[in-house]
């Protein structure tokens, strides 16, 4: 069962690439069009009331649907609530600066920026984003309102209107998600399990009639393995069931996302199934849709039967056994149910605060930056008296908004999404389209055909998500700002000029000043996955079997969220030019090729922790038990001092790891051949192999970490 070490990401032409990296983002994915039928449904529900009644403020009104998060049913309320209050502190903050600082331009000046600065401060630093980023919506929209040379009853009114518009986009967004919920009920714990489990079948499946494994279900099983269950555990201790249930599904939850695991592990173990494995295969398969069905229905699963036959395919039994434990887990097996970590950790009290926002100067880096950016196209519109060009304080807080990180990958989504909207779809319309839409009918079927465009684009991933809702800023300030079809395009001229100028700006505040080129995000990034992955290597410290568990997940969530940066920051390098592109480039190759090797690495350590914590049907002899731990111990050095390298520290010599795995295996032949022909059991096979590929991938990882031209 050798391992064959990936060959790496070999260089590929940019149309390629860009086409690649499309494909990936913009293909369907479980719940991805609910998500935007939502979307798009709650933004024109808005946006038609908005102009039928009038009502100002319906470019900001739409938005507000289209980015309020979506939470579960139980949730929506309580979402909803907080952003009204929100608004409502918001509008009276705005009105009390008034009273004191409107009729002296000096200290209005001086108010502006102050808020600004305690906006952009706040994004960063509070522990509850959607009522700061509500808060500072309604006061970036009802900035340039007290600006305006009209009567002040007209500013007071124009605030309240703000409110009432964005309080209605809460109301509606909060009501269709409710619909949603009691026309298509969802259970959103027990979808995210269901699609587990058909990972898993879709695996055994393939391994049951062929010797193959489809690129699709390769790329699900190892994305969802990455992911872990952190979020499923979560919303479960959010949901609104009975302790009782909550125990039993915090089980099922574990023993899904374990099963996971072995079925990404399984993928990379070479293996020629009999005849007889591929029909237990088969069987396992039908358990777990046998659960599936149960597990939607209501119903508790009928007991499974494990065989007592060994398999020569590695993993497999351990994966018969983990089904069998499903079941168990609502018929009272506490065996079952130690797999269910309990909040043995508290959870930190609520804070106001997010716990580092005193000490961590990147909040106030953060807030500083966009109060410049902010405060410089506020300035720019008063001096140059060009009121139209006000956007430009939006585009600055969505930007905001959407990223703390900035990045040339983000300017060139800011800049395509841009122009997108305000050339392509927004002016494009005016000419091509409005002249032949007489009635708000018409005009609906154009704003569907945008919003459902960018609406779908906003919902990929972080590396272009950004595009789609950049989209949707430049087209609604265009066509929602009027309760007529535009078909002048001097106030779209004026809006895309604004739009610019506060993509400029943040170019400017986020991307010049105080910043790092990507490259050296990559690899601090990097690096810290190497050091965490290493800590994951000599879990668990604890001998608390759920304190170990807690421990794990925290650190799986990390390393996850590193291998995911990694991948968006190697995407910004090849945007980025100087005279150290080659070398930037060459690090950027070597990176992307130490990826699939460590993330490998680490689906193989997430099984053999297992090992470590003795969970059932992974229980090791204690000769065994102690030779491994010292085999990961070493192993966590490995890439430890791999880390040193690519930071350019000493290093020491070898640590005997080839050593370690060489006693390791001595270790198991010693206490546990059996039989006349002393052959080692096949659970114990599948344990050496396993810690032989993981020690062929940390050589391989080891003996690969240089820096280039270092």
């Amino acid at each position: 069962m050798a391992y064959a070490v990936p060959s790496g990401v070999q260089p590929i032409s940019s149309p390629v690439w860009l086409w690649q990296f499309l494909k990936e983002e913009l293909r369907p994915y479980p719940g991805r069009g609910a998500l935007v039928t939502r979307m798009v449904g709650t933004a024109t529900i808005v946006m038609i009331i908005c102009m039928v009644f009038r009502i100002p403020y319906a470019a900001y009104a739409a938005l507000y649907a289209v980015t309020l998060s979506r939470e579960n049913s139980s949730e929506t309320l309580k979402a909803a609530a907080t952003v009204m209050v929100s608004d409502a502190l918001a509008a009276a903050y705005v009105l009390a600066g008034a009273i004191f600082f409107v009729s002296d331009p000096t200290l209005r000046l001086f108010w502006v920026i102050a808020t600004l600065f305690l906006t952009f401060y706040g994004l960063s630093a509070l522990t509850n984003h959607a009522a700061i980023s509500r808060f500072g919506y309604l006061l970036i929209v009802t900035i340039p309102l007290w600006d305006r040379h009209v009567p002040a009853s007209e500013r007071v009114e124009g605030t309240l209107w703000a409110f009432a518009a964005l309080s209605l986009a809460s109301i509606i967004t909060a009501l269709g998600e409710l619909v949603y919920a009691e026309i298509v009920p969802r259970d959103d714990v027990l979808q995210s399990v269901n699609q587990r489990f058909g990972a898993v079948r879709e695996l055994l499946e393939c391994y049951s009639v062929g010797p193959t494994v489809d690129s699709k279900t390769q790329t699900q099983i190892t994305r969802l393995a990455l992911a872990g269950g952190s979020a499923l555990r979560s919303n479960l201790q959010r949901s609104g069931y009975s302790p009782h249930y909550v125990e039993q599904m915090g089980a099922v939850v574990a023993l899904a996302v374990r099963l996971l695991d072995i079925a990404a592990n399984l993928m990379n173990l070479r293996f020629e199934p009999s005849d007889q494995d591929r029909a237990r295969m088969h069987r396992a398969e039908r358990n777990i849709a046998q659960i599936q069905t149960a597990l939607l229905e209501d119903r508790i699963p009928s007991p499974i039967e494990t065989l007592d036959a060994q398999s020569s395919v590695p993993l497999l039994r351990e994966m018969e056994v983990t089904v069998a434990l499903i079941p168990d887990v609502f018929s009272g097996s506490q065996s079952a149910r130690a797999f269910a970590p309990e909040p043995v950790l508290a959870d930190p009290p609520s804070s106001f605060l997010v716990t580092d926002a005193l000490t961590n100067p990147k909040h106030i880096l953060f807030g500083l930056r966009g109060c410049l950016a902010a405060s410089l196209c506020y300035v720019i519109y008063n001096a140059k008296d060009w009121p139209g060009i006000s956007t430009a304080i939006t585009t600055c807080f969505f930007t905001a908004l959407t990223t703390i990180g900035a990045s040339h990958q983000k300017q060139i989504l800011r800049i395509s999404g841009a122009i997108i909207g305000s050339f392509v779809l927004g002016m494009g319309a005016q000419i091509l389209i409005l002249p032949y839409l007489d009635s708000i009918a018409g005009f609906t079927v154009l704003f569907l055909a945008v919003t459902i465009l960018a609406a779908w684009i906003a919902t990929s991933g972080p590396r272009l998500s950004y595009c789609g809702v950049q989209i949707l800023i430049a087209f609604y300030l265009i066509h929602l700002t009027e309760f007529r079809m535009q078909t002048s395009l001097e106030p779209a001229r004026d809006r895309v000029v604004g739009i610019f100028l506060g993509l400029f700006m943040m170019w400017l505040a986020f991307d010049q000043l105080w910043a790092r080129p990507a490259v050296v995000e990559m690899k601090q990034t990097f690096i810290a996955t190497l050091r965490s992955l290493a800590q994951f290597a000599r879990e668990p410290v604890s001998n608390d079997v759920r304190v170990a568990a807690v421990r794990s997940y925290s650190l799986r969530e990390t390393i996850g969220k590193n291998f995911d940066s990694v991948r968006g920051l190697a995407d910004a390098v090849a945007l980025e030019f100087g005279p150290s592109r080659n070398q930037d480039l060459a690090f950027r190759r070597r990176i992307r090729e130490w990826q699939p090797e460590l993330r490998t690495l680490f689906l193989m350590r997430i099984a053999l922790w297992k090992y470590r914590v003795q969970l059932p049907g992974f229980e090791l002899p204690e000769p065994v038990r102690m030779a491994q731990q010292q085999f990961d111990y070493q192993s966590g050095e490995m890439l430890d001092n791999m880390a040193d390298r690519l930071e350019e520290k000493a290093t020491f010599g070898k640590n005997g790891f080839e050593h370690s795995f060489e006693h390791l295996q001595e270790t198991v032949w010693i206490c546990c051949a059996e039989g006349p022909q002393n052959l080692v059991p096949p659970r114990l096979q599948t344990f050496l192999a396993l810690s032989g590929n993981v020690a062929s991938l940390t050589m391989s990882l080891s003996k690969s970490a240089t820096v280039p031209g270092g």
